[in-house]
């Protein structure tokens, strides 16, 4: 007679869920950013030379309230009515709230006067900063116009 292997079935012993410490993972971020904090240098970002525009759109000036903002020998920001860089054209004002009154004010005689316009049009120098222009922007947005044109000056 062969001898028959008998099976014995075994109870199982239940197995433990393995679990992951994650401490570890979170102190190595934490030291991580420690340390890219305390290594990085915070510069003012370098000023880049944009290539001229090849597409835009053209402007009716004569529809148009033109505003110019120029950086004067100073560092300060004039705002000039029309095209003319003339000081009869400066816009008045001491500290940007009041320019930016000023702006508005001039702005809505513009469209209201006869003949009526319907544009406003800022033109900037080279050297003025993103900031002063985005402020000239929102001054000329208070008023009721169809459209809000932005240019650079071409160097001379």
């Amino acid at each position: 007679m062969a001898l028959q292997k008998k099976s014995i079935l075994r109870p199982r012993k239940p197995q433990e869920e393995a679990e992951m410490d994650i401490t570890p993972m979170i102190d190595c971020t934490f030291l991580l950013l420690i340390f890219f904090l305390v290594a990085s240098r915070i510069d003012a970002p370098l000023a880049i030379d944009l290539p001229a525009a090849r597409h835009g759109t053209a402007v009716v000036i004569k529809d148009s309230v033109v505003l110019t903002v120029a950086k004067g020998s100073d560092g300060q920001v004039l705002i000039y009515k029309g095209d003319n860089p003339d000081r009869r054209y400066l816009v008045e004002g001491l500290n940007p709230v009041e320019q930016d009154e000023a702006i508005a004010r001039y702005i809505e005689e513009q469209i209201t006067a006869a003949p009526a316009k319907k544009y406003v049009l800022i033109k900037g120098e080279k050297g003025v900063l993103q900031r002063d222009m985005n402020r000239v922007e929102k001054a000329a947005g208070r008023a009721n116009v169809e459209q809000l044109f932005v240019g650079v000056l071409e160097a001379k």
